[in-house]
């Protein structure tokens, strides 16, 4: 990690949102990234508030991507024929200013093309979409006039499609701002604010969506100042590979128990969230304060450390240390309860014991470098 890295500590998300409007004053770029659970959509709805609250000139001026972007959507499954699905649009939202008058379906298709294979059709009067697919043609017989392939008009395509589709409505439209002249429906925006937007894709779109949103970012970094969030590391790391020339800022948000929240650069290794992991796994074995969902945090870093090393089994890890069977079974017996992060529960005497044994063992085996989450 090299020099030591200053912690900033805020009471709310209201302050992390005040921080970050800080950050863009004089950089491009913010990249955050944050377990699920910090609080990550709320600090975006709280940074696309604060322009509102101002009180000279308030008014909207954050294009925002989270959680409710999705909730924009909903599908109609025509359970009475359960023939003709399609997804409905709620034309009300600011986020569809543009939407009829540019007819944006090109610009959709062109990123949708590249991580999917159905396509798809807007009515812009009803506020509808309606998804196809080329399937195979039951009809189809050798040597007939039967087509081996025809078009399925009304399918229901799956939660992820669906996510990686409004994704692609998002990118057509911060396209839209990026290559706006001052006179177009999003010349209101001033940044864009987007929060985990890939939530359900595997590791090759994952790495796919990053690429393309950094190339966008940077043709838009004189028009918009921009936030990125996620909890995904490798699209996080994508993301911070991509942009690390550029002027930004990149911080590792994290939850000060229950006082609030740590921002930590994380300027030299942005892949770093599980060495965070084994640092406030240490802070509670240095502390006493052991809860049960500890020995939950502390398999799954085996796991990844597992994974990392081609092992076909966490235990691998520990082979070798001194009692790494009990040390395995125990990892294995106490990390399958449903502990909670958020109604801790603390470990009795006997297992905070066996917890810190192992955690000491691990940590001897590896010599991480683990950082100061907390001051």
């Amino acid at each position: 990690m090299g020099d030591k890295v200053k912690n900033y500590k805020y009471k709310t998300l209201t302050n992390v949102a005040v921080r970050l409007r800080d950050d863009l004053n004089d950089h491009y770029f913010v990249l955050l990234y944050a377990y699920n659970g910090t609080g990550k959509t709320r600090l975006s709805m709280e940074f696309k508030d604060r322009s509102k609250k101002r009180k000279n000139n308030p008014e909207s001026d954050t294009l925002y991507y989270n959680a409710f972007t999705e909730d924009l959507f909903h599908w109609n499954n025509d359970l009475d024929n359960d023939t003709e699905r399609y997804l409905i649009i709620n034309g009300n939202s600011k986020f569809f200013n543009g939407f009829r008058e540019l007819a944006l379906e090109e610009k959709i298709f062109s990123y949708l093309e590249r991580y999917s294979d159905f396509n798809f059709k807007i009515n812009y009067d009803e506020w509808k979409i309606v998804f196809s697919k080329q399937v195979n043609n039951p009809r189809h017989r050798p040597n007939t006039e039967e087509p081996e392939f025809i078009i399925q008009d009304y399918i229901k395509v799956s939660r992820g499609e669906e996510n990686i589709f409004i994704w692609c409505i998002f990118l057509a439209i911060a396209e839209l701002v990026i290559d706006d002249d001052g006179t177009g429906p999003y010349n209101w925006v001033k940044f864009i604010y987007i929060d985990d937007p890939i939530s359900s894709l595997d590791d090759n779109n994952a790495i796919a969506v990053a690429t393309d949103l950094a190339k966008l970012l940077k043709k838009g970094k004189d028009k918009v100042k921009i936030v990125v969030s996620s909890h995904h590391s490798l699209f996080y790391n994508v993301m911070y590979n991509e942009l690390k020339k550029i002027e930004h800022k990149s911080h590792f948000l994290h939850k000060n128990g229950t006082d609030g929240y740590v921002l930590r650069a994380t300027d030299d290794t942005p892949f770093f969230h599980h060495v965070a992991l084994l640092s406030e796994l240490r802070l509670a074995s240095d502390t006493d304060k052991i809860n049960t969902y500890h020995f939950n945090m502390l398999r799954s870093i085996l796991e990844k450390t597992s994974t990392f090393f081609g092992y076909d089994d966490f235990s691998n890890c520990i082979n070798g240390i001194e009692d790494e069977v009990l040390f395995s079974r125990a990892l294995n017996l106490l990390s399958h309860g449903k502990y909670s992060i958020y109604q801790p529960v603390e470990m009795n005497k006997d297992n905070k014991e066996l917890f810190n044994r192992i955690l000491k063992a691990f940590l001897k085996k590896y010599e991480f470098q683990l950082p100061e989450i907390f001051e």
